[in-house]
């Protein structure tokens, strides 16, 4: 066949463009990785909630407003529409409203890692808003419903890997688990940077941080991850998302500050005090780690409004034992509520 393997001036127009275009997606990925690694070692990760109106439709503005008070408190790194920010009840013209107002408000003070989720080919659509959007990188929530063998996650990963210029987090939670070959295998995918653990499983992600190159990122994404920190800090993942940031960062920094300055008094009064009694309610029902987060906000006069189904708010009488321990915590740390 006249031609195979010949290329032509086109062939290799797109070779180099597609070249460059590799080139500047990895430069793009190190230079993330690095500030995502200089933001955990300095502070919480914050997870912003998604404001919504009374009638349930977006609050835009009441996004940018909480957004700015999360950002006035110096966390390493800003997460909009994950989990706490009600990922899967976005459809994808609310997606980039939200990704897109992240990114104008933290104008480059720290990264962006926006959720995207379901299944890859899903994931892939999520991703490209995104980085339309302006977005640092991506946290990969858990794929929906079926369980699948260590082979589909990764390959799960390797296919929307393929489809975006962003770097990659994975979020092992729920039906997603990997284990320390599957690790490795991720690990060699272009742009997966770093793994979110939320099981808590401490002898799995042990054998999951030995198991990873250099360099490779790893943070505590358990509920109330502040109750596991000291766990996952003993493991070598001290850096860790805060839901409580969400409604308190004095709470949630000056936790933040004891704990890397191992001021055990306080680590453990705000854990015995505030965090223990909060996650004590948190599991009285499904989808409270959301639900009470958006109500403390809503205490503290945050324009978050209410969250939407399949999720509820929470009752009266949980609202009020959450309003005292709220004043509870902001005491300990002096405060004002």
């Amino acid at each position: 066949m006249i031609g195979v393997g010949l290329a032509t001036s086109t062939d290799t127009d797109t070779d180099t463009a597609g070249e460059r275009a590799t080139d500047t997606a990895g430069e793009r990925a190190t230079d993330t990785v690095g500030r995502l690694r200089d933001g955990m070692a300095r502070g919480v990760l914050s997870f912003p909630l998604t404001s919504f109106h009374a009638d349930g439709s977006l609050d835009e503005d009441g996004f940018r407003a909480h957004l700015a008070v999360q950002l006035a408190s110096g966390p390493g790194a800003v997460f909009p529409a994950c989990g706490t920010g009600e990922f899967f009840s976005l459809d994808e013209g609310e997606y980039r409203a939200v990704v897109t107002a992240a990114v104008e408000e933290t104008a480059g003070r720290v990264p962006v890692v926006a959720g995207v989720g379901y299944g890859w080919a899903q994931a892939a659509r999520f991703a490209r808003i995104a980085e339309e959007a302006g977005a640092d990188a991506l946290l990969v929530l858990p794929h929906y419903l079926v369980a699948a063998p260590q082979d589909g996650l990764v390959a799960q990963l390797e296919a929307l890997a393929a489809r975006t210029r962003l770097p990659l987090i994975a979020y092992q939670r729920g039906p997603v688990a990997y284990s320390p070959d599957a690790l490795r295998r991720i690990a060699r995918v272009p742009g997966v940077v770093g793994l979110k653990d939320g099981h808590g499983d401490l002898d799995r992600l042990q054998r999951l941080t030995l198991a990873a190159p250099e360099g490779f990122l790893f943070f505590n994404g358990a509920s109330t991850a502040e109750l596991q920190a000291r766990a996952y800090t003993a493991v070598g993942v001290p850096a860790y998302s805060s839901a409580v940031h969400a409604f308190a960062p004095e709470i949630a920094n000056a936790f933040f500050a004891a704990l890397r300055d191992g001021d055990d008094g306080t680590t453990t009064a705000l854990l015995r005090d505030f965090y223990g009694p909060l996650a004590g309610i948190r599991d009285r029902v499904p989808g409270y780690a959301v639900s009470l987060v958006k109500a403390a906000a809503r205490l503290r006069g945050r324009p978050v409004g209410p969250v939407r189904a399949p999720l509820t708010d929470p009752s009266p009488g949980d609202l009020a034992e959450l309003r005292a321990l709220l004043s509870t915590g902001l005491a300990l740390v002096g405060a004002t509520p």
